[in-house]
C-alpha cells in the first residue's frame, strides 16, 4: 500500500523583523503627527471663525459709516434750502425760478434723488433727476432729458398736476398735464414728522411712490414758514454694491435687514432674502457666530446691530462658506499633512533600514534554507552577520546544502551523461569531491584479456594496466590484488553491474584531514556510491552498444537495397554522404537565407538516418522493374519471344517458296517474294528491337507502325495452358482455350498480362480511410499490364504507368515501414524526412503533393542530395552518368520548373560541394569545368 507524506502543520502568518521595527516607529510617528494636525486644525478653524466674527463687527460699523456718509451731505444742503425763498413761493413760475439752485444740489452727490418741498395748502413741489443710481427711471421722456420738475398746484378747489422735462441747461424740452396726479405731501410721513419737530428727520427705507427705488427721506421743516417742509430722497441702491466690495470671499451673502425682515441692501442684488440670509436671522436664534447647513453647503453666519437709525434696528447678516473659509485652514492643513507624511516616510525607510540591518541577515539563511527546502542544492547558504547565532546556523546549513549538491551532482552525471570516457572523469572528481579528498582513479575491466585497464587518472602514480585479474574472485580478494600494486592510503571500491560482473575498480587517495585514518563508515559510504557509478557505467555502455547496433543496422538495410541491384549499388551510401556535405555548408552561413539555419545533435542524428533509410521501401520494389533496362523486361527479355515468332514468320516465307517451287510456280517470282517478306521481317524485327530498348521519346507515327508489325498474324501448334503457375492459371481462368492450330497477332495485349490489384490496394488515394499518412498520388487502374503492345508503345523511358507507379512506392513504403517503427521522440521526424525526397517545390511531387512551404530545409537539401546523385551515379543501366556541368544544367532546369528549392541549388553551387563530392565519387571523366555564373541569374 502505497504511503502518504503527512501534511505539514499549518503555521499562522510570520511578520518580518525589519517591517516590525519599521512599523512601530512610523506608527508612532503617525499617532503623533495625527494628533498634533488635529489640534492645529481645531485651533486654526477657531482663529478664522473669531477672526470672521470680529470682521462682521468691523462691517457693522463700515456700513454704519457709509449710512451716515450717505445721510449727511443731503442733510448739509437740506439745512440751507430751509432758507431759500423757495420755502415762501407761492405759485410754480416763483418757484420754477429756483431750479438752478435746486439742480446744484442735485448734481452735488449721486444718491440725492430728488429735492422736493410741500406746502401747507397742498402745493407740492419736486425736482428730481431722471437718472438716479445709474438707472432711468422714466424710459418715455424726451432723448436728451436730464430733470424732471413734479408740481401740484392748487388753484381754488381745482389741483393742477404738471410734469416738466429738462435738459441739463435746464431749457424746457415738454410739459405734460397730469390731472390725475393724485398725492397730497400733508400726508406723508416724511411731511408729518418734520412739521411736528423743528430738527432734521431721517425716515426708515422705503420704496419712492414715484420711482419704486428704495431709499431714505431727510425732511426739515422751513425757517420761517412752519407749514413748509422740504426733503431730499436719497436712494441706497448703490450700498448693496457697496457690501459686495466687502466680502470677505466670493461665495459669502452680506445684507442688510430689518427687524421686519425688510432687505435694505444685499450683496448678490437680491430683493428679498434668501434661504442663507433667513437662516441666520432664524428666529430663536442668538446673534452669535454659528454653523449650519443651507443649498447643500455648510456656512458659518452671524448678524451685527447697526448704530444707524435705531428705531429700525437694522442688521448687517453675514453668511460664509465653510470651505471658502477654512481654505487657508485646509491648505495649511494639507502642508502640515504633506510634512508629516514625508517625515513618515522617512522614518518608515530609516525603521526599515535599520530593520533590514538586523533581520536581513536572518531573512536571507531563511530564504536560502527555503531553497533547499525546495530542492535547490546549489544555493550557497552561508550569510555573514554580526549575530553569532546567525552565523553558526549558517555556517551549520552550508555544509549540510554542500553534501546535499555533491549527491545531487554525481546523480546527474550518472545520469546525463553521454560520453563514456567523459563520464568516467566526472564521476572521479565528483566522487572526490564528496569526500573531500583531491587525487584518485577508475579501472575498467577488460573480459577478454582479464586484466584492469586505468581509465581515469587524477594524481596518482598506477599503472596502466593490472594483469591476471580473476574475474569470479570476490570483492576483497580483488582489493588484495590491488594492494599489492598501488600504495598510500586508498578506499578500493569494487563496481559490479546489475548481474554482479566485474567491470572495474574505484581508487580514491585519502590524504586530507581526518579520512586518512580509514573508517568503516568511510569504506561502506564509497562503496554505495561506487554502486551506483557501476550502475551508470553499464546502461551508458548498453546505449553505445544500442546505438552502433542501429547505425550497423541501419547501414546493413543500406547495403541490402543497394547489393539487391547491381545498377544502384552505393546510391543509399553516397546520398547520406552528399546530403551531410550540403547541410554543414548551410549551418555555416551567415547571410541569406540560411543564415539562421542550425541543426543539434539530435536533429543531426535524425537527418542522418532519414538520409540512410530514404530509399530502404526499394526493399518492397520488384527487382525486375527496378532494374528494367529496356521495355520488354519482366524477369528476363522477351524480346527473345518476339524474335522467335519473327523466326517463325522467316521459315513460314521460305516454306512458301518450297511449296511454290514444288506446285510448278514460277521459281524467280517466288524467291523473291520470299526475299522480300524475309527482308520486311527483318526491317520490322530491327524497329522493335530498336524500339525495345527506349529513349527519351518516341514520335506517334512509330507507334502506329508498331501497331501495324503486331498485327499480322503466326500459327501456334501448341497449348498455352500446360506448364503454368498457379498465378498464370488464375489470370486464364475467364478466357476459353483456343482450338489448335490457333492465329495469334505477331504482338498481342492479352488478357493474362494484366494483373489486377483485388484486395491489395495500396492505401495512397488521399480518400482512402487506411491512408493514415496523407498521401496523395493517382493510383494506375492495373496492378501490372505486362501486354506487348502496351510496353512497346511506351513513349518516355522503358516503364508502364503500373511500373513507374511501382517504382514511386517505394517512398510509400519507406514511410509506412518507418513509421511502424518504435522510434523514440529525439527520432520522430525520420520518417518524414526520410520520405518527401521527391516532393516538389511546385507541389506535383509525391507522395504527399506538397509546397516548398510545406517543406523544412533539411527535407530540400535531401531532395537535391539524391537528384544530383542520381544524375552523376554510372551504375544504372538505362542512362550515362551525366558529368558535373551536365548535371547541374539539368538541376538549374529543374529549379525554373519548380521542381527543387533554387536556395539549396544556388548553396550547392557557390559553397562548391558539387566539386568536392564529385572529387571522392565521381570518375575523371565526369568532372569537367563549371561556368557557375549561369546558374545565379534570377
Amino acid at each position: 500500500m502505497r504511503q502518504t507524506k503527512p501534511p505539514h502543520n499549518k503555521q499562522s502568518a510570520r511578520v518580518s523583523l525589519a517591517f516590525l521595527i519599521a512599523s512601530a516607529i512610523t506608527l508612532g510617528m503617525l499617532i503623533l503627527a495625527i494628533t498634533l494636525v488635529a489640534q492645529s486644525y481645531r485651533g486654526m478653524e477657531q482663529a478664522k471663525v473669531t477672526a470672521a466674527a470680529a470682521t462682521a463687527r468691523q462691517l457693522a460699523l463700515s456700513v454704519d459709516d457709509r449710512i451716515n456718509a450717505i445721510t449727511q451731505p443731503p442733510a448739509t444742503a437740506l439745512a440751507l434750502l430751509r432758507h431759500d425763498p423757495l420755502t415762501r413761493s407761492s405759485t410754480l413760475e416763483l418757484r420754477r425760478q429756483r431750479l438752478p439752485v435746486i439742480a446744484d444740489v442735485l448734481t452735488s452727490s449721486d444718491i440725492v434723488s430728488a429735492v422736493y418741498a410741500g406746502y401747507d395748502n397742498g402745493d407740492f413741489f419736486l425736482f428730481r433727476k431722471i437718472r438716479s443710481s445709474g438707472s432711468l427711471q422714466f424710459p418715455d421722456a424726451p432723448a436728451t432729458s436730464r430733470y424732471l420738475l413734479q408740481s401740484l398746484e392748487y388753484q381754488g378747489n381745482l389741483r393742477k398736476g404738471i410734469w416738466q422735462f429738462y435738459n441739463s441747461d435746464l431749457e424746457l424740452l415738454e410739459r405734460r398735464s397730469l390731472p390725475d396726479y393724485d398725492y397730497d405731501p400733508r400726508q406723508r410721513p416724511w411731511y408729518q414728522a418734520a412739521r411736528a419737530g423743528d430738527s432734521l428727520q431721517l425716515s426708515a427705507p422705503y420704496v419712492f411712490f414715484t420711482t419704486q427705488e428704495t431709499g431714505l427721506t431727510l425732511s426739515q421743516r422751513a425757517a420761517s414758514i412752519p407749514g413748509t417742509v422740504l426733503g431730499v430722497d436719497v436712494t441706497v441702491t448703490d450700498l448693496g454694491s457697496q457690501l459686495a466690495e466687502l466680502k470677505q470671499t466670493a461665495g459669502s451673502r452680506l445684507a442688510i435687514v430689518s427687524a421686519s425682515g425688510e432687505l435694505l441692501a444685499d450683496a448678490d442684488g437680491n430683493t428679498e432674502p434668501d434661504a442663507v440670509i433667513r437662516q441666520v436671522l432664524e428666529p430663536g436664534t442668538n446673534r452669535e457666530i454659528r454653523r449650519f447647513h443651507q443649498q447643500g453647503r455648510d456656512w458659518y453666519g452671524m448678524a451685527e446691530q447697526l448704530g444707524t437709525l435705531p428705531d429700525e434696528a437694522l442688521s448687517v447678516v453675514v453668511a460664509i462658506p465653510s470651505d471658502e473659509l477654512l481654505a487657508d485652514v485646509w491648505a495649511a492643513l494639507a502642508r502640515q499633512t504633506a510634512i508629516a507624511g514625508a517625515i513618515a516616510l522617512l522614518l518608515l525607510i530609516l525603521g526599515w533600514f535599520m530593520g533590514r540591518q538586523v533581520g536581513k541577515p536572518l531573512e536571507r539563511l531563511t530564504d536560502r534554507v527555503s531553497s533547499l527546502s525546495r530542492f535547490r542544492f546549489d544555493t550557497p547558504i552561508r550569510s555573514e552577520s554580526h549575530i553569532r547565532e546567525a552565523s553558526e546556523l549558517s555556517i551549520a546549513l552550508d555544509d549540510m546544502a554542500r553534501t546535499i549538491r555533491s549527491f545531487q551532482n554525481i546523480a546527474t552525471v550518472l545520469n546525463r551523461g553521454q560520453d563514456l570516457n567523459q563520464l568516467l572523469r566526472d564521476i572521479l572528481d565528483q566522487i572526490i569531491a564528496i569526500v573531500s579528498q583531491e587525487r584518485g582513479a577508475i579501472y575498467l575491466y577488460s573480459s577478454h584479456e582479464h586484466k584492469l585497464d586505468l581509465a581515469v587518472n587524477r594524481g596518482l602514480e598506477l599503472p596502466a594496466s593490472l594483469p591476471a585479474i580473476n574475474q569470479a574472485a570476490d570483492d576483497n580478494e580483488i582489493i588484495r590484488q590491488l594492494r599489492n600494486h598501488i600504495s598510500g592510503h586508498p578506499v578500493f571500491a569494487i563496481l559490479r553491474n546489475r548481474r554482479k560482473k566485474l567491470i572495474g575498480a574505484l581508487i580514491i587517495e585519502m590524504e586530507v584531514g581526518d579520512h586518512t585514518h580509514l573508517s568503516d563508515d568511510l569504506i561502506v559510504f564509497v562503496d554505495e556510491i561506487a554502486g551506483s557509478a557501476a550502475v551508470a557505467i553499464e546502461t551508458r555502455e548498453l546505449i553505445e552498444s544500442q546505438q552502433a547496433l542501429l547505425d550497423g543496422f541501419i547501414r546493413l538495410v543500406a547495403s541490402a537495397i543497394d547489393a539487391k541491384s547491381p545498377y544502384t549499388g552505393g546510391h543509399c551510401e553516397r546520398v547520406p554522404k552528399l546530403a551531410q556535405m550540403i547541410t554543414e555548408v548551410a549551418e555555416q552561413a551567415s547571410e541569406g537565407p540560411f543564415a539562421h539555419f542550425r541543426m543539434n545533435e539530435d536533429e543531426r542524428y535524425e537527418f542522418h538516418l532519414a538520409a540512410w533509410l530514404h530509399d530502404c521501401g526499394k526493399i518492397t520494389s520488384p527487382e525486375y522493374v527496378v532494374d528494367k533496362a529496356v521495355k520488354l523486361e519482366t524477369i528476363y527479355n522477351r524480346i527473345h519471344e518476339i524474335r522467335t515468332r519473327f523466326e517463325i514468320l522467316h521459315r513460314d516465307a521460305e516454306i512458301r517458296y518450297l511449296q511454290a517451287c514444288l506446285n510448278g510456280e514460277d521459281p524467280t517470282e517466288a524467291a523473291r517474294s520470299r526475299d522480300e517478306a524475309q527482308a520486311q521481317l527483318q526491317a520490322d524485327f530491327g524497329f522493335l528491337a530498336n524500339a525495345n530498348v527506349g529513349s527519351e521519346s518516341m514520335s506517334d507515327e512509330d507507334v502506329v507502325r508498331i501497331r501495324q508489325i503486331g498485327a499480322q498474324t503466326w500459327q501456334r501448334h501448341f497449348s498455352d495452358r500446360l506448364g503454368l503457375s498457379g498465378d498464370e492459371q488464375q489470370a486464364l481462368a475467364g478466357s476459353p482455350e483456343a482450338a489448335l492450330p490457333a492465329t495469334e497477332p505477331l504482338l498481342a495485349d492479352k488478357p493474362w498480362h494484366i494483373r489486377t490489384w483485388g484486395d491489395r490496394v495500396p492505401p495512397v488515394q488521399r480518400d482512402d480511410p487506411r491512408n493514415l499518412w496523407g498521401f496523395d498520388m493517382k493510383l494506375p487502374e492495373y496492378a501490372y499490364n505486362r501486354g506487348e503492345l502496351h510496353n512497346l508503345t511506351i513513349q518516355y523511358g522503358t516503364l508502364t504507368e503500373e511500373e513507374r507507379f511501382r517504382i514511386n512506392e517505394h517512398i510509400v513504403q519507406t514511410i509506412c515501414m518507418l513509421d511502424a517503427l518504435p522510434l523514440p521522440d529525439r527520432l520522430a521526424r525520420v520518417p518524414r524526412l526520410a520520405g518527401t525526397h521527391h516532393e516538389r517545390m511546385d507541389g506535383k511531387g509525391y507522395p504527399f503533393g506538397l509546397s516548398g512551404e510545406d517543406m523544412s530545409i533539411p527535407e530540400k537539401i535531401m531532395a537535391v542530395a539524391d537528384i544530383f546523385e542520381a544524375l552523376t551515379a554510372v551504375d544504372r543501366p538505362y542512362k550515362q552518368g551525366k558529368t558535373l556541368s551536365e548535371a547541374l544544367n539539368i538541376m538549374d532546369k529543374m529549379t525554373r520548373q519548380g521542381h527543387i528549392d533554387r536556395d539549396v541549388f544556388l548553396l550547392f553551387v557557390r559553397s562548391g560541394t558539387y566539386r568536392r563530392y564529385g572529387a571522392q565519387h565521381l570518375k575523371a571523366e565526369q568532372i569537367d569545368a563549371v561556368d557557375e555564373s549561369l546558374f545565379m541569374k534570377p
